[in-house]
């Protein structure tokens, strides 16, 4: 029996989608761009997100998932459907099996939401799977061995921190602090102390460029250009690694805040584990510059990123996907 099976990383900023065999294939933003006159798809993905802040009254572009769920459930089943059949390219003779990796902490109508959509998408069959079980696989970690290990996995819309140990998540807590606070807070601030208005994409880049969780013995800088809150004519200024550390701050503090509560839930025997082996950091958000010392500094415990973590929940997808039987325990519903 010829089946096509698919795994799926459905992000608020990136789709991510890993084919067996073959890898991750398709890596684009989650941003759909709709005509506002007959409601119809235009772009999705690179082309969608070269969109943002830039279209007339009459397209609008956005991001049909907010803080790991999904916010507007028609552009994401067409979303979905877009990124399956690019996936599975040309004449299709079966339907897809697609697994589905979603935030720990969503609710069980979330967690429908997801499925329906994935199935109206063209899937035959559709699994979910849990963020910090995935991201494990994807980094290397033995979950199935009897010991403790912790995963903090940072994205676009939540943050997943979870202790994992035979196969099954024992403490865990998903906090919606990611990427996209990161962006907002940058934006915000950048309003706030330089009367500058920057878009979502410039924001990011700054975040991306010369952001960092803590103040940087060489400081980096980028010239930014915006509008001018006052005049409102175009503007250029210098901003430093050290605005953007103080201006996510908060949403730091969140994260740290999350990771104490998971190791205060965590058994003692994990708990020494955790602290033998130390904590991993994955998700595209972990890249921040100095986060894994701040983590370490904070709690006590070793911390390091992991290889690729952008694609550790895409990958860890498609294993357990390639293994379905074994990893029967840790999906919650098909």
């Amino acid at each position: 029996m010829f089946q096509k099976k698919i795994g799926i990383d459905l992000g608020t900023t990136t789709v991510l989608v890993y084919v067996p065999k073959r890898g991750i294939i398709i890596h684009e933003p989650s941003v759909v761009a709709i005509s506002y006159a007959d409601k119809k798809i235009l772009a999705v993905g690179k082309e969608a997100k070269d969109m943002l802040g830039r279209t007339p009254e009459t397209i609008v572009a956005r991001r049909p998932l907010k803080d790991g769920v999904i916010a507007d459930y028609r552009t994401t089943e067409a979303m979905l459907r877009y990124f399956i059949n690019k996936a599975l390219g040309g004449v299709r003779l079966f339907r897809p099996e697609v697994m589905v990796a979603v935030p720990g902490g969503i609710t069980s109508t979330e967690r429908r939401a997801v499925i329906d959509a994935t199935l109206a998408a063209g899937a035959k069959a559709a699994y979910i799977i849990k963020e910090p079980i995935v991201a494990a696989i994807g980094a290397n970690i033995p979950i199935g061995s009897p010991s403790g290990h912790m995963i903090i996995d940072i994205g676009g819309g939540t943050s997943e921190m979870a202790v994992i140990s035979l196969g099954g998540i024992v403490a865990s807590e998903s906090v919606r602090i990611g990427g996209v606070k990161f962006d907002a807070a940058i934006s915000e601030y950048i309003r706030r102390k330089y009367g500058l208005a920057i878009g979502e994409r410039t924001s990011e880049d700054i975040k991306i460029q010369i952001g960092a969780a803590m103040y940087l013995p060489d400081k980096l800088s980028m010239e930014v250009k915006g509008r001018d809150m006052i005049t409102g004519l175009p503007k250029i200024i210098e901003v430093s690694s050290d605005d953007v550390t103080v201006a996510i701050q908060q949403e730091l503090e969140g994260i740290i805040s999350t990771v104490k509560e998971v190791l205060h839930k965590t058994p003692p025997e994990l708990s020494a584990d955790v602290m033998d082996k130390g904590i991993v950091l994955s998700g595209g958000s972990s890249q921040l510059r100095s986060l894994d010392t701040l983590i370490a500094e904070a709690t006590g415990v070793p911390t390091f990123v992991a290889e690729d973590p952008q694609q550790c929940v895409a990958k860890g997808t498609g294993i357990a996907l390639e293994n379905l039987e074994a990893y029967k325990r840790s999906i919650f519903t098909s």
